[in-house]
């Protein structure tokens, strides 16, 4: 199978047993498609059953490992007034990138479109051939930007 990738980012792969800051973002994708998992940050049995029922309902190869096809399935577009799981798994990039302090409460309020407009602009600066629209809303473009982990866009 062929990766897909978009512009010069690509999507990360994750699969059970191996450790990945991004696990805990697609556990809470999949809880806001309504599967129930916890999300614990590690890719256990529960995490691939899941992932496994998320590619069968969505007509993907039900392997189990979270490669480019199964996060453009996964993600959920989500913006200001946007509330719930797939808003955490926002929240959580901040907390990725500059510790607790956003807070993750699921609810896309000004404090996380600050955020992910500050994102969107080092991003825009950073990869200007890849179409990032600064526009506080957390599309398939930026949720690419967030899977892939990218350093140094935070100042840090």
């Amino acid at each position: 199978m062929a990766t897909i990738t978009f512009g010069t980012i690509a999507w990360p792969t994750l699969r059970q047993g191996e450790a990945h800051a991004q696990t805990k973002t697609v556990q809470l994708l999949l809880r806001a498609h309504g599967h129930q998992i916890a999300p614990d940050g590690v890719f256990g049995p529960r995490t691939r059953a899941a992932v496994r029922a998320f590619q069968a309902w969505a007509n993907l190869v039900a392997d189990g490992v979270v490669g480019p096809r199964t996060w453009a399935a996964v993600v959920i577009g989500v913006r200001r007034g946007s509330t719930g799981d797939a808003v955490r798994a926002v929240q959580w990039q901040s907390d990725i990138r500059h510790g607790p302090g956003l807070g993750v409460d699921g609810v896309f309020g000004p404090r996380t479109e600050r955020f992910v407009v500050d994102f969107q602009e080092m991003l825009a600066e950073r990869f200007p051939g890849d179409g990032i629209a600064v526009d506080g809303i957390v599309g398939p473009v930026t949720w690419r930007a967030f899977a892939a982990g990218l350093e140094g866009l935070d100042g840090s």
